[in-house]
């Protein structure tokens, strides 16, 4: 990072992700809203001229103008888009993804994290992409989460960092252990070492971020009823337990291994501030039930804020102007809020 935040207020850098599927029209939806919304100003880094057409297709009135820097936006955002030109290689047909485009979606988040390490945004905000899509192209990293922390790694090259997912709404805020990794391959993933980085930084990150003076952090069991003693499996026991207990003997409220199918009903989520669970389902079934439009993926353990809708790229809805712009919105406004947070510490300190 820059070696002292700017006490000035900066933009947001936003990404436009894949051009083919709902991420401009969710970007040009929460421009549209942004008075409404209350939403910090941002520069969105992308094709111009696919957001006007998007735009012209959903009824969207937007004067979008190119700028070079973010640096730009804070007097312009109150009246017109700014957007940092990212061209694409083939013409955009919504719903029609092309893998000739993925160097543009690759190149947009590239250029929206090296702004904000740069200090010249406060934090990024990713529009869906499609990994797919990306592979297609020589994509190398399993998501948008490893290819962040491989990013960090690059810039900001003093620490080794271990990214976490933190998917968050009002009602629930969840982290999975292990993410893209097929289930047969989940009790193998884990370890106990894995599992106290990322109950740790769960923990820790509840406290800066989130502001939680004395974060509580349940941990769901990987087999059912939690092993229930040994019988249905081991893992519980051989590996969540420990690490459990190390953190414990920290000085962390850590709780668990819960059986997973009693830890999100209403009463059991009052008990804790969030869900670490070891595999993908078990963490994004519950919260995409809870909060499917309002729920915002949070990349935690990197150097810099990032947020994203909790949602794909919706190709099959892609131009048709119904998309919900809701977890855009979330996403937006909750990157501006851990943003602020992660400043104003770092001005006490």
């Amino acid at each position: 990072m820059s070696a002292s935040a700017p006490e000035r207020a900066l933009p947001l850098a936003v990404t436009m992700g894949d051009p083919a599927g709902i991420g401009p029209e969710i970007v040009l939806k929460a421009y549209s809203r942004r008075g409404d919304r209350g939403l910090s100003a941002f520069t969105v880094y992308g094709c111009p001229k696919t957001l006007a057409e998007r735009a012209r297709l959903i009824g969207i009135d937007v004067e979008i103008i190119e700028v070079a820097s973010p640096a730009e936006a804070m007097a312009l955002f109150g009246s017109k888009l700014p957007v940092v030109p990212i061209a694409v290689a083939r013409e955009v047909k919504p719903g029609v993804p092309l893998a000739d485009n993925a160097m543009g979606t690759i190149s947009a988040i590239e250029q929206a994290v090296r702004a904000v390490v740069a200090g010249e945004a406060s934090a990024v905000v990713t529009a869906p992409i499609a990994k797919a899509v990306l592979y297609a192209a020589g994509f190398v990293h399993p998501g948008h989460t490893e290819f962040l922390a491989a990013l960090a790694g690059s810039l900001v090259p003093s620490k080794r960092y271990h990214p976490v997912m933190m998917l968050a709404s009002d009602l629930l805020r969840v982290v999975p252990v292990t993410i893209h990794v097929p289930v047969s391959d989940v009790p193998r993933a884990l370890s106990r070492r894995l599992l106290y980085e990322t109950i740790n930084i769960t923990w820790r990150s509840l406290k800066s971020d989130f502001g939680i003076d004395e974060p509580r952090v349940a941990v769901a069991g990987l087999n059912p009823h939690a092993g229930e003693g040994g019988t249905i499996g081991r893992e519980d026991i051989d590996l969540i337990a420990p690490a459990i207990e190390e953190l414990r003997r920290e000085g962390l409220s850590v709780t668990g291994p819960h059986s997973a199918d009693t830890l999100f009903h209403a009463n059991a989520r009052k008990t804790y501030d969030a869900a670490v669970c070891m595999y993908h389902d078990q963490a994004l079934i519950p919260i995409k039930t809870l909060s499917f439009d309002t729920g915002v993926n949070i990349t935690l353990g990197l150097p810099f804020v990032r947020t994203s809708p909790d949602h794909g790229t919706a190709f099959d809805i892609a131009g048709k102007g119904i998309a919900s712009p809701d977890s855009m919105i979330a996403a937006i406004r909750m990157a501006a809020d851990l943003a602020e947070r992660r400043r104003s510490r770092a001005a006490a300190e």
